[in-house]
Order: structure tokens, then C-alpha cells, then sequence
């Protein structure tokens, strides 16, 4: 069971790594995001509710629901480049399947296919409210691994 746990975390080194690279996103500022979760291609980015958030109906914006899907997968992706790259997205596409709604949203980057240069994850949206995880959008990235250029 121990172990099952440490491979459910990144090693220090690359969580400090996504780490320090995402407090310098002024979006991810901007809107409140912040990291629950580091695993080897996997990262979990977590969106309180508030108005600032939301749009007119008081879900939460699909904008904001992208842009936290978006920043999942790249920095899923991020946990398995080499340490003197840099990630940048390549193209992603969201379904946005039902309202966004929940004290929070929570965005879930898997990594399905990492290659030398581009990577492919999986972007999963869910709506939560009082611990319960519902499905809110899901999609698909590409990101390419820039060499040479340290986050």
C-alpha cells in the first residue's frame, strides 16, 4: 500500500518544479487556481467557486473551465519531459457535456501517450459539490516538449 502511495505522488523534484512554474501563470492567479494533486502524468487543478468565475446563468465559465483543463494536461505532461525543456500546448478540444456547477471544479490532466516530442492527454472537468464528482466537460491535448528552454 506504501508504495501504491509513493507512485501516486511525483518525486519532490518535479513537484517543485510544476510547482514554481505555476505560481508564474498570471491566469491560473487570476482566476484562483491552485494545484491539489501531482502525480507521474497525472495533475489535479482545482477552481473554487466565485462570481469572477461564473457566467451569466451562474455556472462557471467555459472559459475558465477550459483554461484549468488546459494547464492539467500541460503540466501532467510537464511531470514526464526532462528537466531543461519547457511545455507549450499544441491544440486541445473541450465538450463541455453539462453546466458547470459545484462549491468548486476540479481539472484532471492524465498523460495517455508521452512521446520525445509531443504528447497526448486526456482533460476531464468534474463539478463538485459537498463530495460529490460530477462529469462536467471532457477533452483532448496535444502538447509538444520544447527542448533546450527551462521552464
Amino acid at each position: 500500500m506504501e508504495d501504491q502511495k509513493r507512485q501516486d505522488q511525483a518525486s519532490a523534484e518535479v513537484q517543485a518544479r510544476i510547482r514554481t512554474s505555476f505560481e508564474r501563470q498570471g491566469l491560473m492567479g487570476h482566476l484562483g487556481a491552485r494545484i491539489a494533486h501531482i502525480a507521474p502524468g497525472r495533475v489535479h487543478i482545482v477552481l473554487p467557486g466565485r462570481p469572477e468565475v461564473t457566467q451569466q446563468n451562474g455556472y462557471f465559465h467555459a472559459g475558465a473551465t477550459s483554461a484549468i483543463a488546459d494547464s492539467a494536461g500541460g503540466y501532467a505532461a510537464f511531470t514526464l519531459f526532462p528537466e531543461d525543456t519547457s511545455v507549450l500546448t499544441v491544440e486541445y478540444k473541450i465538450n463541455l457535456l453539462a453546466p458547470a456547477v459545484g462549491d468548486h471544479i476540479e481539472a484532471v490532466g492524465t498523460v495517455l501517450k508521452s512521446g520525445r516530442t509531443l504528447t497526448v492527454c486526456r482533460l476531464e472537468v468534474f463539478g463538485v459539490r459537498g463530495g460529490e464528482r460530477s462529469l462536467v466537460a471532457t477533452g483532448q491535448q496535444t502538447l509538444i516538449c520544447v527542448n533546450a528552454r527551462p521552464e
